[in-house]
């Protein structure tokens, strides 16, 4: 077996390879992963720009009967007539609202089949350190008429955030908001876009949706790139080692690259250069 191939079967060198072509399949699979979403977000955003073109219609309407607010409702326009129940309102902390940090006050809307929405009335930037805004509007009393953007009930993961503690949460959740204060609420929220009476102008509005692909095809991109760094990595040193097993070219042994070996003399010659006792061998003075 050549020498070359052999170096090539090291047990060493074959779990390096090994290793580096598994890398190389996980980058291929993070970068598929990412143009997965890069289409789930163009299918998202197909759905959010039919939701905002759509007509203002009745909650119990778009929602229906299930009474949970899905990704095919989200940022439709719904109208709903009820009463706040101010007495169980929740300050959302953590709050960010185009780089303005602050609270959300969210309230119950109470409709008249006795079922609730969480409303969310507005946002209040924070004027200091505080923990807390220093003063909340009050919540209209009487029949109230919000117009407003239909919003899923936010997920943290493993965040515990969604459920009030203390009159204060960090996510808008329903069924959390709904076993904590003990209501019977839609699955999801209401941001207001108009309300009749009208909303205090303490409340500051909120912006629209990101209607983009986002980043995942330049991430897709990148880890496709990871991925021939990887390979191209291991063809390169492969080459190498096996170069590095053969004789240079011009590499005479025992002598420099590029230098041939003199030419051997043959025994008994004599030395036909100049003597001290002889002349030129071309026949002039000091021939013998």
């Amino acid at each position: 077996m050549p020498r070359a191939s052999h170096r090539l079967l090291n047990p060493r060198w074959i779990v390096t390879a090994l290793v580096i072509l598994l890398l190389a399949g996980v980058c291929v699979e993070l970068g598929r992963w990412q143009l997965h979403r890069l289409d789930e977000r163009k299918v998202r955003n197909g759905v959010t720009r039919t939701n905002l073109a759509a007509p203002a219609a009745p909650l119990a309407d778009i929602v229906g009967p299930q009474r949970v607010v899905g990704d095919q409702h989200d940022w439709r326009t719904a109208v709903v007539t009820g009463r706040y129940d101010a007495t169980k309102q929740v300050v959302i902390r953590y709050r960010n609202v185009q780089d303005r940090p602050g609270f959300e006050i969210v309230t119950p809307l109470i409709l008249a089949d006795g079922t609730g929405i969480l409303v969310d009335r507005g946002f209040l930037a924070r004027q200091g350190a505080e923990l807390a805004p220093l003063s909340v509007p009050a919540a209209p009393s009487g029949e109230v008429t919000v117009t407003g953007r239909l919003r899923r009930s936010e997920q943290g993961g493993h965040t515990s955030g969604g459920k009030p503690t203390d009159g204060t949460a960090r996510l808008i959740n329903g069924p959390e908001f709904s076993s904590a204060l003990g209501l019977s609420l839609y699955d999801g929220y209401l941001t207001v876009d108009r309300q009749q009476p009208v909303a205090d102008p303490a409340f500051g509005g909120f912006p629209g949706p990101e209607i983009d692909d986002g980043p995942h095809f330049f991430y897709a991109l990148q880890w496709f790139f990871f991925a021939l760094l990887a390979i191209g990595g291991l063809v390169y040193f492969s080459r190498q080692d096996v170069q590095g097993d053969k004789p240079k070219e011009g590499l005479a042994p025992g002598g420099a690259a590029g230098e041939p070996d003199p030419e051997p003399v043959p025994a008994g010659s004599a030395d036909r250069g100049l003597r001290t006792d002889r002349g030129h061998p071309d026949g002039g003075p000091g021939l013998d």
